[in-house]
């Protein structure tokens, strides 16, 4: 897989710890995420975030990519956590999508999304998953409009209750 070819419309590549300050200033800006995805962002909760796997994954962390998308200015436009081959073979997970809090309402966000999933049906993927955070009604509202549906599934944590989507490619 080539992550280059996720989206046609921004430049998209990899984050490091050296971008760590620039990742930060865009979630910063997302209160409302935090407010129902509690801790608030902090650069240890980046830097944890940029390797963490799933259980079933932790053996392969080429699997991982935490991207980001910039535009032709050079300014970071979204992040995204993808975990390929995940939770199967012929699958893959966002684990985390944010767009700057200035370019949000545009369509950007569902640009960058419906170019990924063309990508990946190009290359034969069956579905991507994700959840979001049961109670946050912008981000319910955002992966409806991108044709994601619930599965049904739900994951509890301590502090809230993870609501599982998928979309079919």
């Amino acid at each position: 897989m080539n992550y280059i070819n996720f989206s046609k419309s921004y430049h998209v590549q990899m984050l490091t710890k050296r971008d760590i300050p620039l990742i930060l200033a865009l979630c910063e800006k997302n209160t409302q995420f935090y407010e129902h995805c509690p801790p608030f962002v902090t650069e240890g909760s980046i830097r944890d975030d940029m390797c963490a796997l799933p259980q079933r994954k932790m053996d392969e962390p080429q699997d991982k990519y935490y991207l980001g998308f910039f535009d032709d200015a050079e300014q970071l436009v979204a992040v995204m956590d993808f975990i390929d081959h995940y939770p199967t073979e012929r699958s893959c997970f966002i684990g985390f999508f944010m767009m700057e809090r200035s370019v949000q309402g545009h369509g950007i966000g569902s640009r960058i999304i419906t170019e990924l999933c063309v990508y990946l049906h190009s290359l034969g993927y069956e579905y991507i998953r994700l959840g979001y955070v049961d109670g946050n009604k912008q981000s319910e509202s955002f992966w409806k409009k991108n044709q994601f549906t619930d599965t049904g599934l739900r994951n509890h944590t301590q502090d809230y209750t993870v609501v599982v989507m998928n979309r079919m490619l």
